[in-house]
């Protein structure tokens, strides 16, 4: 089994533009002062919260192979990081990750059933990672995180409905497209 099949070139792209969202935010974090301009002051500067951060951004690369897996992994991680680290900067990285996810779910995700798991993996990530946020101050911001992950599942819904419309000569993705048509 190759853990690497059916990835493309921009999914590199993504991820190693997510990863870099996490290492900068944690950076942040480990760096800020006591009079850091947050709404809620930053409990935790542990240097263990870059790895961490990093590594629930990762899964993104595996986003055409299995989304819901792929939300659940980043969705367990960041939850792991809030009693770990308490309130500290995530919006910075997991919010645009979870926009990234959002149209992962609408391009690959495949059925209906499916589509809802994805989605609502996407809104409880979006809380874990708002909870306890110092940048944020909390829950407050999904009124501006959900609207946001609507529009990127919309667009996703509109490439792959023009997708399907006019189906890509590669065999690959055809394959996938039939695995994807079968597990839902």
């Amino acid at each position: 089994m190759n853990i690497f099949k059916a990835i493309r070139p921009l999914d590199y792209v993504l991820t190693a533009v997510m990863v870099t969202l996490a290492v900068l935010i944690g950076l942040e974090n480990v760096n800020a002062t006591v009079d850091a301009d947050v709404a809620h002051a930053i409990e935790s500067h542990s240097a263990f919260m870059i790895p961490v951060f990093a590594i629930a951004a990762v899964p993104i690369l595996w986003r055409r192979r299995n989304i819901l897996a792929v939300i659940g992994v980043s969705f367990v991680i960041t939850a792991a990081s809030v009693p770990m680290f308490g309130w500290v900067t995530r919006c910075g990285w997991a919010l645009p990750l979870s926009m990234a996810m959002a149209y992962a779910v609408a391009r690959f995700a495949g059925g209906k059933q499916n589509q809802v798991v994805g989605l609502v993996g996407i809104l409880a990530l979006q809380i874990v990672t708002l909870v306890e946020d110092s940048a944020t101050g909390g829950l407050g911001a999904l009124v501006v995180s959900v609207p946001a992950a609507g529009l990127f599942y919309g667009l996703g819904r509109f490439v792959q409905s023009r997708a399907e419309k006019h189906p890509s000569t590669h065999s690959g993705d055809h394959d996938a497209q039939v695995r994807l048509e079968a597990s839902s």
